[in-house]
């Protein structure tokens, strides 16, 4: 089983592919920088540089959001049109949910987060066990202090991952104190390689039904609903 995963749901621009559940190749970049315009370079130069040619691949997993409502359409949009074009399956994985197995190892509660503006964050809170990734509570758009007052309820030590974490450490610090447990700023960046694994444990999605996961709709598309 040969596996493309691409995650453009953020800053971050990811590919890699997995071999029989080895990682071959990634790629990672993260700078602020336009993914239409890298996307399919990254994976052009990646399957080069591994003498592969598109026809070798098998499945396709790709970061569905939420995130950058742009960044996510990128990505899905690219997985959509290779799965198609090369008659392959195709699966959409959370991007939260991705982000979380940068805490497979720890005892306690995942929390990863993107910040989505006006103090408020796209967020969930996961526990692994027994090698499992299990949804503790549910992803949601929620204001960040009603959040961590939610969570602080669950008494538990929590690992914060996020690519946006400066924006929130003393705050989380302030309500959590040493239940908070933050890592290095390596550990806050989405490998592309978890989305893979993630993506080989998934049923396919249907091609042509999967759609971004935003968790709250863009705010011009809102003010026109509204109006």
């Amino acid at each position: 089983m040969n596996i493309l995963a691409i995650d453009t749901s953020n800053q971050v621009l990811g590919v890699s592919i997995l071999k029989n559940n080895h990682l071959v190749g990634e790629f990672t970049s993260n700078v602020p920088k336009t993914h239409s315009l890298r996307l399919m370079p990254a994976i052009v130069q990646l399957m080069k540089e591994l003498n592969m040619n598109p026809s070798d691949l098998d499945k396709i997993a790709v970061a569905k959001g939420p995130g950058s409502y742009t960044g996510v359409r990128i990505g899905v949009t690219t997985a959509k049109t290779l799965a198609w074009s090369l008659n392959i399956p195709v699966v959409g994985v959370s991007s939260l949910e991705v982000l979380a197995y940068q805490g497979k190892f720890f005892n306690g509660c995942v929390c990863p987060f993107f910040d989505a503006r006006r103090e408020t964050v796209f967020t969930g809170l996961y526990k692994w066990t027994n090698g499992k990734l299990a949804v503790h509570f549910e992803e949601r758009n929620i204001l960040m202090k009603d959040w961590l007052k939610l969570i602080k309820n669950e008494n538990q030590h929590v690992l914060f991952i996020s690519p946006h974490i400066e924006l929130y450490k003393d705050m989380i610090k302030e309500q959590l104190g040493d239940l908070a447990m933050i890592p290095e700023e390596v550990y806050h960046i989405a490998k592309p390689s978890h989305l893979a694994l993630a993506g080989l444990m998934k049923k396919p999605d249907d091609t042509h039904l999967l759609v971004p996961n935003y968790l709250r709709l863009a705010e011009a598309e809102a003010k026109w609903k509204k109006e």
